[in-house]
């Protein structure tokens, strides 16, 4: 078993703390941004507005995400409200930062005169390549974690650290001081990068014309991969009071949007049938874009 604990503090200087979570996050940016980059020039999309789709995505899955934790854990934040605004910002809900991330994807399509088909496959492996290094923020902060576990694997989590249902003895709770949980970062950390080799060969694979997928397939399928997972794990987690009679809102959302997904793919490939491009360097589904100025 891992006994080791970190601190969530990388640095301080003096009042200013470092933390770990937040050094995550931008490793996390970084790393999308190579699979924009690289994913972008493979696929002959422009890559001059990678940066400030990256900049303005980044900042609205970050509002997003701060906002779906607050009400998440708003039993702990209704106690201290200015916990909300005040550093250590250590809490970001995966889904509210989708929310609001496409939100600003769907409006720098239609700025720029992009597909969101085409660049949403693109745009959801660097998704998944950043959950794969941010989830290990968690990790440092000693969060995300499940049932007390006997497995190899099994974390240590400070007494500090631990949700109400798995407290220690001091704190209240029967929970014993040494014991060992299922490291649910991990578990999302692993299964992001499988995702994301899985879609990565969906599209190689599959997409081009003739074949069995088209644009904005590959986007589709990671609301179904990551609404499982997401779901799965929810099954393992404890301390989330968002619920809806009894049930996990994370939960709800993961089966919804990727019940959601599966439906808008048939809907997509049954007009796709019936309506073939106009213009043969249109991908199937998609209308012709005309360059800014034309008809």
């Amino acid at each position: 078993m891992i006994d080791f604990t970190p601190n969530p503090i990388a640095w301080s200087f003096g009042s200013l703390e470092i933390r770990w979570y937040g050094i995550a996050y931008i490793a996390a940016i970084l790393v999308a941004l190579l699979v924009l980059t690289r994913e972008a020039r493979r696929r002959g999309e422009r890559t001059d507005i990678i940066v400030d789709g990256l900049i303005a995505i980044s900042a609205a899955a970050l509002i997003g995400g701060r906002a779906y934790h607050v009400i998440d854990q708003w039993g702990k934040y209704s106690q201290h409200p200015a916990d909300i605004f005040l550093p250590p910002y250590s809490g970001l809900g995966v889904y509210g930062g989708i929310f609001t991330g496409l939100l600003v994807a769907i409006y720098l399509s239609r700025r720029w005169r992009v597909s969101l088909w085409r660049w949403g496959d693109i745009i959801v492996l660097a998704m998944l390549a950043a959950q794969t290094v941010g989830r290990w923020g968690n990790f440092m902060n000693q969060e995300l974690y499940g049932p007390p576990t006997d497995l190899p694997w099994g974390i240590a989590i400070q007494c500090q650290y631990r949700v109400s249902e798995y407290a220690c003895p001091a704190f209240g709770g029967t929970t014993p001081v040494d014991a060992h949980f299922h490291p649910l970062f991990l578990y999302e950390s692993l299964l992001s990068l499988l995702g994301f080799f899985v879609l990565l060969w969906l599209w190689d694979r599959f997409t081009a014309r003739g074949r069995y997928l088209i644009a904005g397939d590959v986007g589709l399928l990671y609301f179904v991969w990551y609404g499982l997972e997401r779901s799965l794990l929810e099954t393992l987690r404890g301390g989330w009071n968002w619920t809806f009679n009894g049930i996990a809102v994370a939960q709800i959302v993961g089966l919804g949007g990727a019940a959601t997904a599966i439906a808008v793919l048939f809907i997509r490939h049954w007009w796709v049938r019936g309506h073939p491009p106009a213009d043969e360097s249109s991908e199937p589904g998609e209308p012709a874009v005309s360059a800014p100025g034309t008809a």
